[in-house]
């Protein structure tokens, strides 16, 4: 489970290097990064900011409550001159991993701050991933034929459809990077 701990790790650090946040904000603007779909509760999230912050990538600072209604304070959480150097190092790699289905979304979501030598590597990357996906399901299809489970088959056409979907517009977007 590394990998999604990795990629959390990534997507708070781009965050906070916008500006330091609260817990909920934070929360609310990973899941518009990471997408809905991905379970992002807080016993997923606060245990990443305490190791973020054991290893000196973020500080953490309580305020007063802004009203009367809640004794609670909220902390506030700030990228710290490590944690910067770790994110500028995370946004300047592109390997394997950067492609891979795990960090890509994370990857384009701070694709602004990203070198364009690494935006065009980490495209070019996703580029061959998908386009080897879709030979793998391709040849799948292929051997299934119409005798096996018709459900099955039909699951593997809707994803090669989608990962069709996704080569263009990964060729759409190098077009537009490689003019820039």
């Amino acid at each position: 489970m590394r990998s999604r701990r990795d990629s959390l790790e990534f997507a708070l650090l781009g965050l906070l290097a916008e500006g330091p946040l609260h817990g909920y904000e934070l929360r609310r603007r990973l899941i518009a990064v990471l997408g809905p779909f991905r379970a992002l509760s807080f016993s997923v999230i606060y245990p990443q900011l305490r190791r973020m912050v054991e290893a000196d990538l973020i500080t953490e600072q309580e305020q007063g409550s802004e009203t009367n209604l809640s004794r609670r304070k909220r902390i506030v959480y700030q990228i710290t001159k490590t944690g910067m150097s770790r994110f500028n190092d995370l946004i300047g790699r592109s390997d394997a991993k950067s492609w891979d289905d795990e960090f890509f979304e994370v990857h384009f979501a701070f694709f602004g701050p990203t070198p364009l030598a690494n935006r065009l590597r980490i495209l070019e990357g996703r580029q061959r991933r998908l386009k080897d996906k879709a030979e793998i399901l391709r040849s799948d299809i292929e051997r299934m034929g119409e005798t096996t489970n018709s459900y099955l088959s039909e699951w593997k056409r809707h994803n090669l459809e989608a990962i069709e979907r996704e080569i263009e517009w990964i060729e759409k977007m190098l077009t537009t990077e490689r003019k820039s």
